[in-house]
């Protein structure tokens, strides 16, 4: 067997379900298992190289929601305090936080530059300080993909592209597909509805 051929496979099945698995950084993949309050980092080959129990931290936080950041941080949601806080596992260390956010968190994505946290009323945009750049109304939007500094929005079974420096969403041709995930690399749109995987390339 070449190695080519061989699939790599993690299992965590102690911890429940996994509720979301960011891979931004191939080198140190994410997972959140949010029923006990954990994440584990796994190598490109998927084994385990880090594990954060948030449980038995001081101080203690529950965390609702995880995104990759850059070297030994990720961005993590304290439910305790509503605030978006950059974390180094390494250390224990806060790196920065933002102001508290007062209405309930949707979603959250990030690259190594900007986290995108989406509320209930509004999308806001943080830099790597944790200094607020931009906020904009939410007119809808469940769940959010990043594609360098641009945004994809889904609204019901919509999606809508924010361009970088603007506050206007255009509307992205989808052919009605069912849309129940979707992802973007590259400059490719991916939508899975359930039976099959779609690619669509964004003209940006």
């Amino acid at each position: 067997m070449h190695s080519k051929d061989r699939k790599a496979s993690y299992n965590n099945i102690q911890l429940g379900e996994l509720i979301d698995a960011n891979a931004f950084n191939p080198l140190k993949i994410n997972l959140f298992y949010k029923d006990f309050n954990t994440v584990v980092v796994l190598d490109n080959r998927l084994a385990e190289i880090f594990k954060i129990d948030f449980n038995t931290l001081h101080p203690y936080r529950t965390v609702s929601h995880i995104s990759t950041a850059f070297d030994n941080t990720i961005w993590i949601f304290n439910q305790d305090q509503q605030k978006l806080e950059l974390y180094n596992y390494k250390t224990n260390t806060v790196k920065a936080q933002t102001r508290p956010v007062q209405s309930e968190v949707l979603d959250i994505k990030s690259n190594y530059n900007y986290c995108w946290l989406l509320t209930k009323n509004f999308l806001y945009v943080y830099n790597y300080f944790g200094s607020l750049i931009k906020k904009i109304t939410n007119e809808g939007y469940s769940k959010i993909a990043q594609s360098d500094e641009n945004i994809i929005l889904k609204k019901d079974n919509e999606l809508f592209f924010l361009e970088e420096n603007s506050t206007f969403a255009r509307r992205i041709e989808t052919s009605n597909l069912k849309i129940n995930q979707f992802f973007v690399t590259n400059e490719t749109l991916y939508i899975y509805n359930n039976e099959s995987l779609q690619e669509f390339q964004l003209k940006i």
